[in-house]
């Protein structure tokens, strides 16, 4: 779930591209990179950490270009603590100046790779953004044109993917056939933008001009934005988990503002509420939640927990060691909010339920006298394989208990999630076109040893 960004800007791409990627920080916590080109090289700075431990003035100054990709991090936990997979990645072969950045999980990965070793092709990575470069670079020297290079190597990539590239000076953005990883683009007024979220655009004071489409290939110039679309599939799969955790509150997601859909599932949880003093989010992702569920059941929104502003997401701390010591760290109950009092906390999902069991206890630990836990997404039962690191059925708490044994695990005096059903109505997208496979076990790509029964149709355009 990697955040990305491609800018061509004719003053220079090195602070929009900063800018651009701190709007995307809560995608990836644990490495940051920009590559510019100035028409002659390229221009490369990336290491491990926060992108502000990663990058300064003097840094920003040496990274010369009118053309920049960039990327901030997040590897699901086999790839995760290898310098070597810190992208951009960029590749001089044959005449051609190749650097490449994406978001991505492959189905196919394995049998890609090994056809391309099989070629001659030695990797010095375990990304698949060094396999897809591999795959262009071969087109490429087969004789093909730019263009053609990525159309043919996008109809045979399996999985979900959102990407941005410069090849001889030309930004080009793509994004998977499903729309499972989210790509837009946007218009300054000295260039264009391609960002992993709208929030990347409002940073830059770009107009937004639109989501890229699934199955879409772009093609940036100073001059403008051209559009080819590559594949098409019968139903999309927009990632369900993206409105409920992963994107920011403030950004808009094919046509879905963010914050709104949250709202709605929260005044969804909201019927039949329990009688309580307050309604408390679980600071960040629960807060829109939270208000929605206040403003619904008229019960006062009052924060009984509050963030250290300066511990990130624990979801993506890199070990379970690490995720439970950072809930304390994280936030901190209000005493004289929760204390003799009954609280509801709202938050956005429970999936191994170490994080909630904390929380309640901390609650339950500053005087309160009932802990209503009110869950934002439905039942977390199977593992996610297009990029969210939500474990695997074992340790997945819902994968093996029902609601009421979760409660009794978290220690909550009672547990809602949201349904399917309420969950879909409040994105208002249609759900066929949502991958849910973390909550229904159903996955829209054929995957070994899953489910088959909702895949998608995929063709190449016409």
């Amino acid at each position: 779930m990697s955040g990305i960004a491609g800018i061509v800007d004719s003053r220079g791409v090195a602070y929009p591209l900063y800018y651009a990627l701190h709007a995307l920080q809560h995608r990836g916590q644990e490495a940051a990179g920009i590559s510019t080109f100035d028409g002659r090289a390229f221009f490369m700075h990336k290491g491990p950490g926060q992108l502000s431990d990663v990058f300064c003035e003097k840094v920003l100054s040496r990274l010369a270009g009118n053309v920049g990709i960039g990327q901030v991090l997040y590897t699901q936990k086999a790839h995760r603590g290898r310098t070597e997979n810190i992208q951009p990645f960029n590749f001089n072969f044959k005449d051609h100046k190749l650097s490449i950045t994406v978001s991505v999980a492959l189905i196919n990965r394995e049998a890609l790779r090994s056809e391309y070793e099989e070629k001659g092709h030695i990797f010095s990575s375990t990304t698949n953004a060094e396999l897809i470069a591999a795959m262009i670079a071969h087109e490429l020297i087969a004789g093909v044109s730019a263009e053609e290079a990525f159309v043919n190597t996008m109809q045979r990539l399996s999985g979900a993917y959102a990407g941005v590239a410069i090849l001889d000076g030309v930004l080009y953005a793509f994004r998977d056939p499903l729309g499972t990883k989210p790509l837009c683009y946007g218009k300054t007024e000295f260039g264009y933008v391609a960002v992993s979220e709208s929030v990347a655009l409002d940073i830059l004071s770009a107009t937004f001009e639109a989501d890229v489409r699934p199955g879409e290939l772009l093609t940036i110039t100073e001059d403008g934005v051209s559009h080819r679309q590559v594949l098409e599939s019968d139903h999309k799969a927009y990632c369900v988990f993206e409105y409920v955790y992963i994107a920011r509150p403030d950004s808009v997601i094919d046509g879905v503002l963010v914050y709104d859909a949250r709202r709605k599932i929260g005044a969804c949880l909201a019927k039949n509420p329990p009688k309580a003093d307050l309604v408390s989010p679980v600071p960040d992702s629960g807060i829109a939640f939270a208000t929605g569920y206040a403003s619904a059941s008229g019960i006062p929104y009052i924060e009984g927990l509050l963030k250290n502003r300066y511990v990130g997401r624990t979801f993506i701390m890199p070990t379970p060691t690490l995720r439970e010591n950072a809930v304390r760290m994280k936030m901190n109950p209000v005493r004289r909010h929760v204390a003799g009092k009954s609280v509801i906390l709202v938050d956005d999902s429970i999936v191994r339920g170490t994080t909630s069991l904390r929380i309640v206890d901390m609650v339950r630990d500053f005087g309160a006298e009932e802990v209503h836990m009110r869950i934002g997404s439905s039942p977390i039962v199977a593992p996610c394989y297009f990029g969210i690191d939500l474990a695997t059925r074992e340790e997945l708490i819902a994968a093996g208990l029902d609601v009421e044994s979760i409660r009794e695990k978290i220690h909550a005096t009672t547990l809602q999630y949201v349904s399917t059903e309420e969950l879909v109505a409040s994105i208002g997208i249609p759900a066929e076109d949502l991958c849910m496979g973390c909550s229904t076990g159903r996955f829209p790509l054929d995957i070994p040893g899953e489910c088959t029964g909702c895949c998608r149709k995929i063709t190449p355009a016409k």
